[in-house]
């Protein structure tokens, strides 16, 4: 994942600055979650001033390891309707891997949620700028520019500068892991999960102090191994 981020700010001119941009917001989601692990204070300077890990990767840049468990219930849509909460529904689901190791990554700077990502959109019928709520994994703060890129909300090398400012924060012009993500929320191991949680609960309102409001479509977007396989799933609420 240094690599990666590595290879993303000599491409692209992406900065720490920037990558801290996704630590911060994360943070400020979840200093609205009263379940998020991680609710402290959190500034640009803390991530960027923060232990180098692997260059260019801080402590800050790199999600926690908690204890945690998340689950889910599916069921057929006729069945869904008598459920006593109403039901979210999945509008479609793709994968992609394109490599085992990070050495065979055939770029660096761009994943298989371009083809996932593609994908899904066509399978629900909809677009990046249609998503109302985006919960990607967030293993480190360059995932979160990758995938917003690969996923559309952003052209591939801009993902630095569309992050600036806290425009994914609360507030901000797209609200990207609002539970608080792996960076803040929790992390288990497995936290692909927990993103399905996130973008069901903030369909269904239930996401208090940092409810999106009018939410209707939710992305959630998984990622495994060195980057080499990715989900993209998108729900929807009537």
């Amino acid at each position: 994942y240094a690599l990666a981020a590595a290879r993303h700010m000599h491409e692209y001119g992406t900065s720490k600055r920037q990558l801290a941009e996704v630590a911060v917001a994360a943070r400020r989601w979840a200093q609205l979650n009263p379940e998020a692990c991680a609710r402290d204070e959190l500034s640009i300077d803390d991530v960027v001033n923060a232990r180098l890990v692997s260059d260019p990767l801080g402590l800050r840049d790199c999600c926690l390891v908690t204890d945690g468990a998340a689950a889910i219930v599916l069921t057929r849509a006729d069945r869904a309707r008598d459920c006593r909460r109403k039901p979210v529904s999945v509008l479609a689901a793709a994968s992609a891997v394109t490599h085992a190791d990070i050495s065979s990554m055939p770029d660096l700077t761009v994943t298989g949620a371009v083809e996932s990502g593609a994908r899904a959109y066509a399978q629900a019928g909809v677009e990046a700028a249609d998503i109302d709520v985006v919960q990607v994994y967030d293993a480190f703060t360059i995932n979160t520019l990758l995938f917003l890129e690969d996923l559309g909300f952003c052209p591939k090398g801009e993902g630095g500068r569309f992050v600036e400012d806290g425009a994914i924060a609360p507030g901000g012009k797209l609200a990207v892991n609002t539970s608080g993500g792996g960076l803040s929320y929790c992390h288990p191991g497995m936290f692909g999960l927990f993103l399905l949680v996130e973008s069901v609960r903030q369909l269904r309102g239930e996401c208090g102090a940092r409810q999106i409001s009018n939410a209707k479509l939710a992305l959630a977007h998984a990622n495994g191994g060195l980057l080499s396989s990715q989900a993209t799933a998108i729900l929807s609420i009537d």
